[in-house]
């Protein structure tokens, strides 16, 4: 069995037999890989059909063969399919066949010179759904289209390959993309079929691959071609099989340690002054509903050195706000050399004692905590904020590292999912309520003005209206400032989709939903209240234009809310606007405001999604956060607690500020 691991050698490894995967197989054709002998067809050497025992026989009508090619980690490899192809796909090119020695990204054929010309100018489109990391993976994937010779189509009208990011995580989010590949299966039969001379694929990537490749390749025969996410790599080779062949064609192999470190994304919006960065990819937690350990594969994260390099590119750029991605971000731990030569092990323990893990942890390597340290140091004026992370790797030190330092974004998203005890234990979340409000209660203490955000699950299996009563208590004793709620929906090959029964009612399931969304807002609410009127204002990074009126300005404050603002001239710094000439001219010295700005904003009204507010002066970090530490005494509901060693080491006798000079 183990000889038979689909192995793409350019790529990465795949996970091993332990890891759930679907079994995937590898359609056979004449031109292709020829049948393997049955026991009724074998022949000995020398005999002839009409020498083999004689006697009736019973013949049963032979299997249609499956009309696409799927390689994923149970199944033949890419590599052996061009190996024992019976035709180049490219006899000209040697990019057409992949070096079983080549292991290095840098030695991937058709992100060399020569497999640059797989694309040949064709346009392709890319559509996004879902989170966050579906939108950098995104940037990857268009990095490496652009490297393999494809270009980027205006929409997809104009596209000969439209590729649909997705997101399985919900059943409504995979409704959607159904939805929308019927819109575009329509047009391709439409004016779109008789283009030349590409035919237009529709691939299908991300978390909706493994899950249902042979659904969306053959019976429903929505798309030409299905990549899950640590297999980018391929598609442009995918796409040259595909065109040869006119077959679907998948990779849907997970590796145990691709993390695109070595790509450069190519940013949708590059007029942004926001970016992603993705740190470490996949989910060890396994929680009995979610599909994410199945579609994303196991924990593996990118080494410090390559994750510095794209921060500094990034500040070089202009870039005013960093966002470090992962399924499970602050469960970072780099095992490469530098990882484990340059970590001191800090914040290598759990949030608290009360947290529990399904797997075993392993001791070494660089953690989370030595890591956003080293990152928060390399540009003081850029914000960095993180999700989605778990409540249990939330330690001390993590939490005192953000209290510190003003580009650090007091903003925590902690995922609750319930407020039941027993819910949270049939979820395998690893923590009780009384936990997790423990945790709350460490994280207000020690960083003051936290906004605080989760996501909640209703009508899980087995849940009663006690367990109901549990979460809307602590969706009331937390307040969060924001929330994403969801009713449960079970997802296919998980273990509550196993082994748990969906047992409560939709209608029950909706009404609960709609408790808990009443809840939030009325918290939400109070905790904006309270921040209306904050004395020393709000930072706010200037985003663009309000989308309900052109004429104001809407930005991003440190707890991550939304502030509107009128497009008013304001003073050069906050210090300026101290002088008491200042109020006496309202004209003299001002500024306008531009994207990209940080602006103190004074808050004048609330609601439980978004402020109101006056812009007073333009700013920066270092500056705001001087003046902010002025009011902190006695009033936790504001910003860092100080800025004595914002641009010193977390912990200056471990050397964790050194790290940026050696990587």
């Amino acid at each position: 069995m183990r000889s038979q691991l689909a192995r793409l050698s350019t790529f990465s490894r795949p996970l091993p037999l332990g890891f759930r995967h679907a079994r995937a197989s590898l359609a056979t054709t004449a031109s292709t890989i020829p049948p393997k002998p049955t026991s009724e067809s074998r022949t000995e050497p020398g005999n002839s059909p009409s020498n083999t025992k004689s006697g009736p026989t019973t013949s049963s009508p032979a299997k249609k063969p499956k009309k696409h090619l799927v390689f994923g980690n149970r199944g033949p490899s890419l590599q052996d399919f061009l190996n024992n192809s019976s035709s180049s796909l490219n006899k000209d090119d040697s990019a057409a066949s992949l070096d079983p020695t080549a292991t290095r990204p840098a030695d991937v054929p058709y992100l060399s010179v020569r497999g640059r010309q797989l694309g040949a100018g064709a346009k392709y489109f890319v559509e996004v759904y879902g989170c966050q990391m579906n939108v950098n993976d995104t940037e990857i994937l268009m990095a490496i289209m652009n490297e393999a010779g494809y270009v980027k189509a205006e929409d997809h009208d104009t596209a000969d390959i439209v590729f649909l990011v997705t997101c399985a995580i919900r059943e409504n989010a995979e409704s959607r993309i159904w939805n929308r590949l019927s819109d575009l299966k329509r047009k391709r039969l439409g004016p779109m079929k008789d283009r030349a001379p590409c035919w237009c694929f529709r691939p299908i990537t991300i978390c909706m691959a493994e899950r249902l490749k042979d659904k969306l390749l053959d019976s429903d025969k929505m798309v030409d071609l299905v990549c899950g996410p640590d297999a980018y790599r391929s598609i442009p080779h995918l796409l040259s099989i595909s065109e040869s062949t006119r077959q679907g064609v998948a990779n849907v192999m997970l590796s145990a340690d691709e993390t695109y470190a070595d790509i450069v994304p190519v940013r949708i919006a590059p007029e942004s002054f926001s970016a992603h960065l993705s740190i470490m990819r996949g989910c060890n937690n396994m929680c009995s509903f979610c599909v994410v350990p199945f579609t994303r594969g196991n924990e593996r994260s990118r080494a410090v050195e390559s994750i510095l390099r794209e921060v500094r590119q990034l500040s070089d750029q202009g870039i005013k706000e960093v966002t470090l991605l992962g399924q499970n971000v602050n469960s970072y731990r780099d095992l490469s050399e530098d990882g484990i030569q340059l970590s001191a092990g800090v914040g290598a323990e759990l949030s608290n004692s009360g947290f529990k893990t399904i797997y075993k942890r392993k001791d070494g390597g660089m953690r989370f905590t030595e890591l956003l340290d080293s990152v928060s140091l390399i540009d003081p004026e850029m914000r960095i904020r993180f999700t989605s992370p778990h409540p249990k790797d939330f330690p001390t030190a993590l939490l005192h590292l953000m209290a510190s330092r003003p580009n650090i974004c007091s903003q925590i998203h902690m995922p609750a999912q319930s407020g039941s005890t027993t819910v949270l234990s049939r979820m395998r979340r690893g923590y009780s309520k009384e936990t997790y409000l423990e945790l709350v209660d460490t994280i207000r203490s020690i960083v003051p003005g936290v906004a605080l955000s989760s996501d909640f699950i209703t009508g899980f299996c087995g849940e009663n209206e006690a367990d109901h009563e549990d979460t809307m208590d602590l969706m009331r004793r937390v307040e969060y400032e924001m929330a994403y709620m969801f009713m449960y929906s079970r997802r296919e090959g998980t273990h509550a989709g196993r082994r748990l029964e969906d047992d409560v009612p939709e209608a029950v399931k909706l009404r609960r939903l709609q408790d808990i969304i009443q809840i939030f807002h009325k918290g939400a609410e109070n905790r904006f209240k309270a921040r209306v009127n904050n004395p020393a204002g709000e930072c706010v990074l200037v985003e663009g234009r309000s989308r309900r009126d052109s004429s104001r300005w809407i930005g991003r404050a440190d707890g991550g809310y939304k502030i509107v603002f009128d497009d008013d001239s304001v003073l050069p710094t906050i210090e300026a606007s101290l002088n008491p000439s200042a109020s006496s001219n309202p004209t003299a010295g001002r500024v306008s405001i531009k994207l990209g700005d940080y602006v103190q904003v004074m808050t004048t009204s609330a609601t439980s999604t978004s402020f109101q507010g006056k812009a007073i002066a333009r700013t920066t970090l270092t500056e705001f956060a001087k003046y902010q530490s002025k009011f902190l005494v006695g009033n936790p509901a504001i910003g860092h607690q100080s800025v004595a060693s914002a641009h010193s080491p977390l912990v200056s006798h471990l050397g964790l500020g050194s790290l940026n000079a050696h990587v």
